[in-house]
């Protein structure tokens, strides 16, 4: 077994401008923040949460969780692959179990990863200590490495402190798409002092600000940086991608050339220029869009 290093992720991510007028005409600038370049398999984000849990985990078993369509649950898969570290995914929905795998699960079991699909009461108590014990012996993985579903635990948050540094000085509002807060709690504490980041909730609920604040307190002792959230840009929900957001994703991928996915990264780019239009930007300001994926084939 090798460290995660050892794969030679692209890092720094480049940063590139793009020129739109969605933006433009109301004299902002757009930079992309290309995670999305990090490696061919572990891919933005998921690179920067999985890494230092892949090195605490020291070899042992990765235990992890996630839906059906989980884009954390394949990027585990394929670091076990890559990194000859045995994987365990336990899945939302016990029903799934009795049906052909979609070709996002199916990718996890072609990667080496063990399956175990569970109802939706007991996957909502994961997290409880009699319950992952028995969900850990179930899989036979006692021993095991458990990293939290969408990989966002203090490894993690740290992990994504880098990528906050690599932006320092390179602009005013650094954005990203948010699922489980992680990427967003230690990018916020990456940032300099004269930078706030921006974080596009993908799933409703607003109950991520308390997450944030949860994540850098376990990381760091304490909330750090300057960091907001927009909840109106989610779509209706985790997976969920309205016409109208699949249209300006695919006008975005036309214009630019840039593959978009739709899930985190179409919210995102979405709510951005939502924001700009409505002048939430004062002009001059420069913005860096965290690209955290790329479409799965």
């Amino acid at each position: 077994m090798t460290g995660p290093d050892a794969l030679r992720p692209r890092l720094p991510s480049p940063l590139q401008e793009v020129r739109d007028d969605r933006f433009g005409r109301r004299g902002v600038r757009l930079l992309l923040k290309r995670d999305d370049l990090i490696h061919p398999e572990l891919v933005g984000n998921k690179w920067r949460k999985l890494a230092p849990n892949l090195t605490a985990a020291a070899g042992r078993t990765v235990v992890t969780f996630g839906g059906a369509w989980s884009n954390h649950l394949r990027a585990t898969a394929a670091a076990g692959r890559l990194l000859g570290v045995p994987t365990v995914g336990v899945v939302r929905g016990e029903e799934l179990a009795a049906r052909p795998l979609n070709p996002s699960l199916a990718r996890c079991v072609a990667d080496g990863m063990r399956l175990r699909f569970v109802d939706r009461s007991t996957y909502r108590r994961k997290t409880e200590p009699e319950t992952l014990a028995g969900l850990l012996h179930a899989a036979g993985a006692q021993e095991a490495y458990v990293v939290p579903e969408g990989g966002s635990n203090a490894h993690a948050v740290q992990g994504c402190v880098a990528l906050g540094a690599e932006l320092r000085g390179a602009a005013d509002v650094v954005a990203v798409a948010c699922g489980t807060g992680g990427t967003l709690a230690g990018l916020a504490a990456g940032l300099g002092p004269d930078q706030r980041a921006l974080g596009i909730p993908v799933l409703k609920g607003g109950f991520l600000a308390d997450e944030v604040r949860r994540l850098q307190t376990e990381a760091f002792g304490r909330p750090r940086g300057a960091w907001s959230l927009d909840d109106r840009f989610h779509g209706g929900g985790y997976a969920r991608v309205p016409a109208e957001l699949d249209a300006f994703a695919a006008a975005f991928e036309n214009r630019h050339g840039l593959p978009v996915e739709r899930l985190y990264v179409a919210k995102l780019l979405y709510g951005l220029a939502a924001l700009t239009e409505e002048g939430a930007f004062p002009r001059g300001t420069t913005i860096a869009a965290v690209i955290t994926g790329r479409p799965f084939p």
